[in-house]
């Protein structure tokens, strides 16, 4: 029941994969040697996405030094 050890093709790819093994984890439903191998694919899954969401914020930070700046509502509303 457990996919195979393979890259995910994206983060929601994952995100959809992890889902559907803490759903099945949770029905109790799983022998102990399915459990085990299903807990080490999900370790994988959030290693994975957490590397994505890190990777993501890195990017936003750069963004915002390099293009975006602060918004002041106060000296907007000083304009004519």
């Amino acid at each position: 029941m457990v996919k195979t050890a393979a890259a995910p093709a994206s983060f929601e790819a994952a995100m959809t994969e992890l889902e559907g093994i803490v759903a099945t984890m949770e029905s109790g439903e799983l022998p102990l040697k399915e459990s085990l191998a299903a807990y080490r694919r999900g370790a994988e899954l959030l290693q994975y996405c957490q590397g994505v969401l890190k990777d993501a914020r890195q990017q936003v930070e750069v963004l915002e030094k390099g293009v975006l700046k602060a918004f002041d509502a106060a000296a907007e509303g000083d304009e004519p």
